[in-house]
């Protein structure tokens, strides 16, 4: 049976709400009291006379009509409590109480409640005295220039001083000379906080908090945020500069404790909270609140909402969100304009006729009426605030010259509102935001492209023309690369370091081709992203094009790449080409001139370089320390992250010169494979080498990870370069002169000699590598052992639960990784939905709670599901481990534990629905396969990767011994990925695509 729904209020937020309820087949009717001109009858949307400042006329007004359902939008009506005594007698009602919303309706109790529970916002204090607030003004470190009124018939009165004279005048006018009446009988003198602002709302029902899309308002008459506050002249919905990370981290430091907060004090917060927050250097603070949606943002938010509305609503009344979580469109963002009258926020004049409406609404956009009425069969203007025009659109400039265009068709005597949109810093922020790729890419080269006689960059049709036959060469071989930065490039976003990553990249292309003896000619580098950030975009270019004009090679172009969807919006990736030429008679890796008796010389490394970081990554995985905590001890005085992410030292200034004196028959580059590998490349099939790890420095950073890692000296040197980032092959009497003239621009040692080998030989032997790493490691761990002694105490671990069907095999691979002092995980239940399995006994037998919860006995899969959530809810589980568990759950389970159910495939490839996962694998031209540990979601195809383990496919396997194999693999991987998550290096809505490499997050 449909409801009749009463909107209370006034404004555009009002006809806005009344709109979006008019869509829902469970609406017949909805009265808006008293409405506007707007809401005077629009289809099911019509006005009421009722009063709405007298509680019992209004509630018997609610039982005489029917009405199912009351929304307040009034800040004063929550705050007499009309929430408090509808509910009393029986009405329906979507909102806070009175005592709730004090959060927006009483300044002193929403700071206080901020500080009582350690909730980040601006520093601040109140004071009925005004001699002792001009003394808190003149001596806090920090700008006191925020003076507002909270005095107990305290709105929005507020002053922001750009001094702190201007703030003592602002204390005197509130206390002294009664500016704002009794509202400045209490003052608040709060810190001026700097960053970008944005408005931030939920649903929530006291205990489950759904956020909404971010939306952005500008609030000032004039540009550059300056004039008087007028509350709202435009909004748009989604703000680009808040990613899913950081709104996830919003909902956990910020809604999720205050929600929890108030229920625990015993006044449980159900409704729309809305935050008003700062960007700041120092994180995200909280300004103010709103006990119900904000306007303008409730005219942005509601269109990009994809459910029924007062379905919402009716599971936030009910306590039932978790099972009804609301949907927003992603590809669509909505703009606002406000239309004001001339004088707003002072006197202005009312009854101007309005005309164009109807060409408004032909355009496409939507009219939200605030300040109008109904006159002599008119629409007027009745207030300040007069319309909102909004559009949607599929981007923000599409969407903004849409509602310029809505607006250009109103018109009113009066009219203020910029026919460009909004101020010049709003604008601004929408061009960093949304240039094309063309143009940018086209600049980017322009500045950053060194000038070169012997180059020319076609830049309207992106192609580089380069002329060798000028740059002196008599009969070149042209060499190339390509190369990216893997892992390392990750860990560079998690610690958002963006100042290496360029030169990382020119270096290890460079470097390749300088062990053919090539000089770099010209470098092209491939940027893609998911969304443009301006900032880091112009750190890497700069990056890449210094490092382009200290090796002496032309910077030739650039392809930047926005992909949507491929990325997430913080992340990006980052490829290099470079082509080098040589003369055919210089070319080095000539192995026969390689002889017994021949000098190694190796240069100089400046850390790990490029290879070798996915063991780091293991290492760190189960070490106490992480990307943001103090290098170990010895390292210097940096964090971990940073020495990780020390440049690749690039060898062309040194390596070049004697190249070209004939001097050097060979070069290696330690990159890929370590030391083993890459100096086994250059040697010919009856030479090996003999190194000495005493001749060299081996920077701590290794010794470290030896023994972080428990490492052998094999593992080390199979892995990493030890110290040592290029190798030299050189005649025994040349090899004084040579390391000579490389010690001009590097530092370097003799540190081995070429051998005769017999066959079947190891290729290179490292002498003494375990020695030295002790060596240089043993005041490195005697400081990492200090430092771990002062690390913060270990956070509590994170709570499991292990769902069955009495068939996995990955269960105590799980527990006994968890019993693990290193773990961040606690198996805490097992839950089968079979009696009586092997594997409850076994989770017994460890100490662990189990339930059994038999599917047969449920008469839906959603009334098994909910079960299994109260039981989860009951034990405190924060993740969900998948093992054998042969049940379907449903889209309502997944979207509330969405990114905390994991479940391991047998296969390196996404899941193909009924199929065989061992039988494809076993063909003649396949030689690997492995396992996938992946986050549960919706629609199986879009599972996101953890943890991948490789397998090699033998011969003459059988489908039963590789799925033994791959069992074994399971029960390797599964424990690996589910420390991952518990430790928080992975996190759903950071990863894109089944194959997604890993990324990282510095746990603090």
């Amino acid at each position: 049976m449909a409801d009749r729904v009463l909107v209370i209020g006034s404004g555009s937020r009002e006809h806005a709400l009344a709109w979006k309820l008019a869509q829902s087949p469970h609406v017949k009717q909805v009265l808006v009291a008293p409405g506007n001109a707007g809401t005077a009858g629009d289809g099911k949307i019509s006005n009421s006379a009722v009063s709405v400042s007298n509680q019992a006329i209004l509630a018997q007004f609610c039982k005489d009509h029917n009405i199912g359902l009351v929304i307040v939008g009034q800040e004063d009506l929550l705050a007499t409590g009309i929430v408090d005594y509808l509910t009393s007698g029986g009405v329906r009602c979507f909102g806070p109480t009175a005592k709730a919303a004090q959060l927006e309706t009483s300044l002193g109790f929403a700071k206080a409640f901020l500080d009582r529970h350690g909730i980040p916002a601006a520093r601040w204090k109140a004071f009925t005295n005004p001699q002792e607030a001009y003394r808190f003004v003149n001596s806090t470190d920090f700008p006191a220039l925020v003076v507002k009124a909270g005095g107990p018939a305290a709105r929005k009165e507020v002053i922001i001083a750009a001094s702190k004279e201007e703030a003592c005048e602002a204390v005197q006018k509130m206390m002294q000379e009664d500016m704002f009446g009794e509202s400045g009988e209490m003052v608040v003198v709060e810190e001026l906080l700097k960053g970008e602002e944005l408005s931030c709302l939920c649903f929530t029902d006291g205990d489950t908090v759904a956020p909404m899309p971010p939306a952005q308002v500008h609030r000032y008459l004039m540009d550059g945020d300056r004039g008087p506050n007028a509350e709202g002249l435009g909004a748009f919905c989604p703000a680009p500069q808040v990613p899913e990370a950081l709104l996830q981290k919003i909902k956990d430091a910020i809604f999720q404790p205050i929600v929890d907060s108030m229920r625990q004090e015993g006044t449980p917060y159900i409704g729309v909270l809305q935050t008003r927050l700062m960007l700041t250097k120092d994180g995200v603070k909280v300004l103010n609140f709103k006990c119900r949606f904000g306007d303008p943002e409730c005219q942005v938010i509601l269109p990009l909402l994809k459910n029924d509305f007062y379905e919402v609503i009716q599971a936030v009344i009910e306590g039932k969100l978790c099972s009804l979580m609301p949907v927003w469109s992603e590809n669509s963002t909505a703009v606002s304009v406000v239309m004001i009258s001339k004088g707003y926020p002072g006197d202005y004049a009312n009854s101007m006729e309005i005309t164009g409406l109807l060409q408004a609404k032909e355009l496409g956009v939507e009219v939200f009426h605030s300040g109008t009425m109904v006159k002599d069969g008119k629409v007027v203007t009745n207030g300040g605030r007069v319309l909102t025009v909004t559009a949607v659109k599929e981007d923000l400039m599409s969407a903004l010259e849409e509602a310029n265009e809505g607006v250009g068709a109103i018109q009113f005597h009066g009219a203020i509102y910029w026919k460009d949109g909004f101020p010049h810093a709003f604008l601004c922020l929408l061009v960093t935001l949304l240039v094309s790729s063309f143009y940018f890419c086209r600049e980017l080269i322009k500045s950053a492209e060194p000038t070169a006689w012997r180059c020319h960059s076609e830049l309207e049709g992106f192609a580089g023309l380069f002329d060798l036959r000028a740059s002196g060469y008599d009969d070149p071989i042209l060499v190339s690369r390509t190369k990216c930065l893997g892992t390392k490039l990750q860990i560079a976003q998690v610690c958002k370091k963006h100042n290496t990553v360029g030169q990382d990249l020119v270096a290890v292309c460079i470097n390749d081709i300088l062990a053919q003896g090539a000089e770099p000619l010209f470098f092209l580098d491939y940027f893609a992203y998911s969304k443009l950030d301006a900032e880091v975009t112009q750190v890497i270019k700069e990056e890449i094009a210094d490092a382009c004009r200290r090796a002496g090679c032309i910077l030739l172009g650039r392809e930047i790449a926005e992909m949507p969807g491929m990325y997430s919006l913080s992340e990006y990736d980052l490829a290099g080409f470079v082509v080098g030429a040589v003369e055919r008679r210089q070319m080095l890796l000539q192995l026969e001139r390689i002889a017994d008796g021949d000098v190694v010389i190796g240069l100089a490394s400046s850390g790990i370089h490029s290879s070798g970081f996915n063991l780091v990554r293991k290492i760190l995985l189960m070490s106490s320390l992480h990307y943001a905590a103090p290098a170990p001890g010895g390292c210097g005085d940096q964090t971990l992250g940073e020495l990780l992410l020390t440049p690749v030292n690039m060898y062309s200034k040194s390596l070049l010169p004697v190249f070209r004196s004939g001097c050097v028959k060979s070069c290696a580059i330690i990159a890929e494979g370590g030391l083993m590998k890459s100096i086994a490349r250059i040697l010919p099939e009856s030479c090996g080498v003999v190194l000495d790890a005493y001749s060299w420095k081996i920077p701590q950073i290794f010794s470290w990870l030896h023994n972080e890692g428990n490492l052998s000296e094999e593992e080390m040197a199979e892995a990493f370069n030890c110290g040592i980032g290029a190798v030299l092959v050189v005649q025994k009497e040349l090899a004084e002169q040579v390391l000579m003239d490389i010690q001009r621009y590097e530092e370097a040692w003799v540190i081995g000699n070429i051998v005769s080998m017999h066959t079947g030989s190891a290729p290179v032997k490292v002498k003494n590598l375990l020695e030295a790493l002790q060596l240089h490691g043993s005041q490195c761990q005697q400081n990492a052992a200090l430092l771990h002694s002062h690390l913060q105490p270990k956070k509590s671990k994170v709570k499991v639960a292990v769902l069955i069907s009495g068939a996995g095999t990955s269960l105590a691979a799980l527990i006994a990784y968890t019993k693990e002092p290193a773990s961040c995980a606690q198996v805490a239940l097992v839950i089968s939905n079979k009696p009586g399995v092997e594997e409850l006994r076994n989770a017994a037998r460890a100490g662990i709670p189990t339930r059994v919860i038999d599917h047969k006995l449920y008469g839906s899969r959603s009334e098994f599901d909910g079960t299994i959530d109260r039981v989860l809810e009951e034990f405190s589980v924060e993740l969900i481990c998948l093992v054998g568990f042969m049940r379907i759950l449903s889209s309502t389970f997944l979207r509330k534990w969405s990114g905390k159910i994991l479940n391991v495939y047998p296969s390196l490839l996404p899941p193909v629905k009924g199929g065989n996962a061992y039988k494809p694998v076993l063909q003649p031209d396949l030689k690997v396969t492995g396992c996938t540990v992946h986050f549960v979601l919706e629609e199986s195809s879009a599972g996101a990767v953890i943890h991948q383990e490789l397998i090699p496919v033998k011969v003459d396997d059988t489908e039963e011994t590789l799925s033994e194999r791959l069992r074994e693999a399971e029960c390797r991987a599964f424990p690996i990925a589910l420390q991952l998550v518990a430790k928080g290096m992975v996190q759903l809505g950071l990863l894109a695509g089944w194959a997604q490499e890993l990324l990282f997050f510095p746990l603090t």
